[in-house]
C-alpha cells in the first residue's frame, strides 16, 4: 500500500466514510520525499524510540515503524478516535507501533514516557501539529527534555520562522527566545501546501529543535528570565525601561529596570526586540 500516493489516501478516506476536520487539523501528507525529510531530520534508525504526535491515516507512522525495525518502538498518540480504524489498516500490521488514541496535551507527560518507553534510550519526538497548540506541546516538550533527544515539527511556515528568527527581525518574539534558549533550532526544508491532502491555505516547514543537555547560557532564575522576555515583547514598539516597567507580572519600577539596564550594558533605548537571547539572560540576570 503506497500511503504517500493521493489516490490510495482518498480511497482510505472513502472506504472509511471520512473526511478531514479542520478543528484537528486534518492536513494528510501525501509526498514521500518529505516523509523521507522528516525520518532523517529527526535521526532515526534502526532500534530507536519514537514518539509520534498526531498519527492522522499512519502515513507517516509506517515510514517510522519500517526505519525502526522491530527492534525499535514508536509510539503515536491520535486525539481523532475516528481514525483509529483507518490506523489498524494502515500500520495494524506492525508490531513495533503502539497507538494511544489520547489528547497529546492532557496526557501526564513524565508518567507516560516512563510507560511507554526504557528509560535506557532517548526518545525521538515527531509531531505534525497545528498553529493553535504548537507553543502548549512544545512547552511540554521542552519540559520532558531529559527523556527527548530531538523535536521534529511540521508546522505552519511562519511558525517555523518565528521559532528560528534572529534578533531585530519582524518574526523575532517570545517563542523565539524560549525555542532558542532550550534547544539548537533549525529548519529544515519548506513544506509546499501542495503536499498535503487536503492542502492547506499556507505552506508549511519542517522544523527541528536539539535540546541542550547543557546550555550554552542559563538565566539564574528562569521564572525571572522568562518574565523580562514576557514584559519586552508585550510591549514590543516601546524602549525598555517603558516594557520592562509596564508589566504588573514583572513587577519592575523604573528605578530598577534603569539599575538592570545599566549593569546589564544595555542601552536605555533599544527596544526588547533587538535583544539576543545572551542578552535577555544577562538583563534578567541583572535585575535580581
Amino acid at each position: 500500500m503506497n500511503l504517500s500516493s493521493p489516490a490510495v489516501v482518498s480511497a482510505i478516506l472513502k472506504r472509511h466514510d471520512l473526511r478531514p476536520r479542520r478543528r484537528f487539523g486534518q492536513n494528510f501528507l501525501i509526498d514521500a520525499n518529505m516523509l523521507g525529510k522528516i525520518v532523517t531530520a529527526g535521526g532515526v534508525g534502526p532500534g530507536d524510540q519514537v514518539l509520534e504526535i498526531g498519527a492522522g491515516l499512519g502515513v507517516l507512522t509506517h515510514a517510522l515503524g519500517e526505519t525502526v525495525t522491530p527492534e525499535g518502538r514508536v509510539v503515536t498518540v491520535e486525539i481523532d478516535r475516528d481514525l483509529l480504524p483507518v490506523l489498524e489498516e494502515t500500520i495494524g500490521s506492525l508490531a513495533q507501533v503502539n497507538v494511544v488514541s489520547a489528547d497529546a496535551l492532557s496526557l501526564d507527560w513524565p508518567v507516560f514516557l516512563r510507560e511507554q518507553f526504557s528509560e535506557d534510550k532517548p526518545v525521538h519526538t515527531i509531531a505534525n501539529i497545528p498553529y493553535n497548540i504548537t507553543t502548549p506541546l512544545l512547552t511540554t516538550m521542552v519540559e520532558n527534555k531529559d527523556r527527548i533527544c530531538v523535536i521534529v515539527l511540521l508546522v505552519q511556515k511562519e511558525v517555523a520562522q518565528r521559532l528560528a528568527a534572529a534578533p531585530a527581525t519582524s518574526d523575532y518574539g517570545s517563542l523565539s527566545v524560549y525555542a532558542q534558549y532550550h534547544a539548537k533550532v533549525e529548519i529544515i526544508a519548506t513544506v509546499s501546501r501542495r503536499v498535503f491532502l487536503p492542502a492547506p491555505d499556507v505552506d508549511s516547514a519542517i522544523v527541528r529543535l536539539t535540546p541542550y543537555t547543557e546550555p550554552p547560557i542559563r538565566a539564574q532564575d528562569e521564572p525571572t528570565f522568562f518574565a523580562v522576555v514576557r514584559a519586552a515583547f508585550g510591549q514590543r514598539r516601546k524602549a525598555l525601561p517603558n516594557a520592562l516597567t509596564g508589566d504588573p507580572a514583572l513587577g519592575w519600577d523604573r528605578d530598577k529596570a534603569a539599575k538592570a539596564l545599566s549593569a546589564a550594558g544595555i542601552d536605555p533605548q533599544r527596544r526588547g526586540e533587538t535583544l539576543s537571547v545572551a542578552e535577555f539572560v544577562k538583563l534578567a540576570d541583572s535585575g535580581l
